[in-house]
């Protein structure tokens, strides 16, 4: 059915670019009264930081919320782009049948780890007071914030916790970057460009000028190789045009203190359990398309010994095409989503029939 509405839509819209324009639009404006922003009353852990920034909102991630009739919510914690209200926009039907959506948009003009982990634990929190115990999701780079949070958050933040969603995983500076000495394997644009990015002069803002605009050169480059010879639908390119509006509009300092952040993520330690909760890691089949080589999580998800160590309940799946000519890409929940959906949906509705089971 698809490739017949493609097939009759596609002319049409090669003819009128502005009716595709129109289309597009509407797809957002949908999205966007669906999608609200979503206002906290339980914020103990953010006031207390209050007095810490001068400018607060400068650094405060956006807090938006999808609403379903469920009681089994999931909040979404995103990579570096594109925006997590963008990210899972062919996920969201099933995540919205078992409860509401709540997502964390970071801040365009700064980025502070400390005040987005008492915002999530006070989201949390918040939930937990109205009988919800959410799945946390992170994705790529949002996955290494939610596991570093789960590292250092109390049990009691864990015990609210339904169950724990990691797609592509990024849990440690190690998966993109390499130390100088070690280039075997080739080096991957993004590596490239991360490094730049740390190496360069925060003081200097001519530096960090370029090395940004270079990074939101890489990050564009990267969604229109994911693109390339697809039919794209007015949703696609709704996504297209937020990660550039994001892209843009995220200041040099915003984009340069998200990626420090990736310097506190700690390699995964085999001695320690992070979250013994029931867990999916969700991996791509073409993951070395962006996790370098020797990368520590994707060792840590090939010995399951180690892995079980640290996720006692987790569980590890490989996310493939069955196309030789289109693997599955790294955290591809856009244009792969048809490999996703099936085993993302039947973790949650296993997750969410335990109890349904225990009883009976």
């Amino acid at each position: 059915m698809r490739q017949l509405i493609s097939k009759h839509l596609q002319p049409l819209t090669d003819r009128h670019p502005t009716l595709m324009t129109m289309a597009t639009a509407t797809a957002g404006f949908i999205r966007s009264i669906a999608i609200k922003p979503y206002h906290q009353r339980h914020r103990p852990r953010e006031r207390a930081l209050w007095e810490c920034y001068h400018s607060l909102h400068a650094v405060r991630s956006q807090v938006y919320r999808e609403k379903s009739a469920g009681s089994r919510p999931t909040i979404v914690v995103a990579g570096f782009v594109p925006d997590a209200t963008e990210v899972v926009e062919f996920q969201r039907p099933i995540l919205r049948s078992h409860g509401s959506i709540y997502y964390l948009n970071y801040p365009r003009n700064g980025f502070q780890q400390e005040l987005f982990e008492a915002q999530l634990a006070d989201l949390i929190d918040e939930l937990s007071m109205k009988g919800e115990r959410p799945v946390l999701m992170g994705i790529s780079f949002g996955a290494g914030l939610v596991v570093d949070f789960l590292r250092r958050a109390p049990e009691a933040v864990h015990s609210r916790l339904r169950g724990l969603l990691l797609v592509s995983p990024v849990l440690c500076t190690a998966d993109l970057i390499r130390p100088d000495h070690q280039r075997n394997g080739g080096v991957r644009m993004l590596e490239s460009n991360l490094r730049k990015i740390l190496k360069a002069n925060p003081d200097d803002p001519d530096d960090l000028n370029r090395q940004l605009t270079r990074a939101r050169r890489c990050f564009q480059a990267l969604f229109e190789a994911g693109a390339e010879n697809r039919q794209l639908t007015t949703r696609h390119l709704a996504i297209r045009q937020r990660i550039f509006d994001v892209l843009e509009h995220t200041s040099n300092r915003g984009g340069y203190e998200r990626v420090l952040a990736l310097r506190t993520f700690a390699e995964p330690n085999c001695s320690n359990t992070i979250f013994a909760g029931p867990t999916l890691v969700m991996l791509a089949e073409d993951e070395q398309s962006i996790l370098v080589p020797g990368s520590p999580t994707l060792s840590l998800c090939n010995d399951h010994h180690c892995f079980r160590q640290i996720f006692p309940e987790g569980k590890t799946c490989r996310v493939g095409s069955q196309d030789a000519a289109d693997p599955v890409p790294h955290a591809s929940l856009i244009f792969h989503q048809h490999c996703y959906n099936p085993r993302m949906e039947a973790w949650l509705q296993k997750l969410h029939n335990q109890p349904l089971l225990a009883v009976v």
